[in-house]
Order: structure tokens, then sequence, then C-alpha cells
């Protein structure tokens, strides 16, 4: 594992490049998508996405984002990352994928890779993540990747401009 790249035995997680800005414009506009998203509201714009992809250096080398791409023979399928506010503070999981990718085990494989790359490079013990209840789906995902719920709230959807029941999980090591 490098610090910009995660093999699976199927997957490539790498970068996010400016060359995806337009499939992520469109995934993303996909009500499928961001009304399951915290933070991306419906009629994202390219140059939306750009900007948020130029972010991701600056922080890849503070420590507090580390966003990869999800691809598969070549072929963009979603996002996954790891957030946090502050070096003390624990990750965050956060991941989407195209809805023709769905059912495939593919953000299962995807975050097994993210934490055990978090947990060598990091010394990632304590990670969490969350899912709006109406997405049992990520919930099994997250269930699948040692995540237990610890709480539930309500909590901002750009996606559909309202609060909505939100599970808040934790996994520790």
């Amino acid at each position: 594992m490098s610090e910009t790249e995660i093999r699976t035995s199927r997957l490539l997680l790498r970068p996010v490049v400016p060359q995806d800005s337009g499939r992520i414009t469109e995934l993303v506009g996909d009500p499928r998508i961001h009304r399951m998203l915290a933070r991306v509201a419906p009629g994202q714009t390219k140059a939306q996405t750009l900007a948020w992809i130029m972010t991701h250096e600056r922080t890849r080398i503070d420590d507090i984002d580390h966003v990869f791409a999800i691809t598969l023979g070549g072929e963009f399928l979603g996002v996954i990352g790891a957030h946090r506010t502050g070096p003390e503070d624990p990750f965050e999981i956060g991941y989407w994928l195209a809805p023709n990718a769905w059912g495939q085990g593919i953000c299962s494989e995807a975050g097994a890779a993210i934490i055990v790359w978090l947990e060598r490079t990091r010394g990632a013990r304590v990670l969490v993540a969350g899912h709006f209840a109406d997405n049992p789906a990520s919930g099994r995902v997250l269930a699948k990747l040692g995540f237990l719920p610890c709480g539930r709230d309500k909590m901002h959807c750009a996606g559909r401009g309202e609060r909505v029941e939100h599970i808040l999980m934790a996994r520790i090591a």
C-alpha cells in the first residue's frame, strides 16, 4: 500500500483527479446518490466538483481528509474517504457508489481496504461512520466492516435540504 493508492484483489483506490469531475458530477446528480449524502446538494455543478477536488492535496497533507476514487478495471465507480476535523479526532468513513455497481461487495471491499490503510499508516484504532435511517444497505456495509450502532440523531442532508434521521456507528480495533 502506498500513501496515495490502495489495491485490493479487484479494486484500485486512487486519488480523485480533475478528470473525474464530469463523472462525479453526473453521478451525484442522481437522487439515489445525493439523497443519501450529507454534504452534496442536488444540482452540483462541475465547477463545484472541481473546487472540491482541488482541496484534496492540502487536506491530505494536513492529515484530515483522505479521499479515494473507487475504480474497477479503470472504470470510476465512486468515492470513499476518511475525514476528521483535527489530528486527535477519529476518522469518519464515508462513501458512495454508482448505482450500476451496487450489490457487488465493492463498498465492503473498499471499506475494508481503507480501514487497513488507516490502521497501518495513521495508527487509527477508533473509526466512526453513519448512515441515514432509510439507507439500510449502507448500514449493512458498515456492519460487515465491524461498525456497531452507537446512537441516533437528526442530521442535515444537503441532498434533501432537510434534517433526516441518522444512525451513528463506531468501530474500535
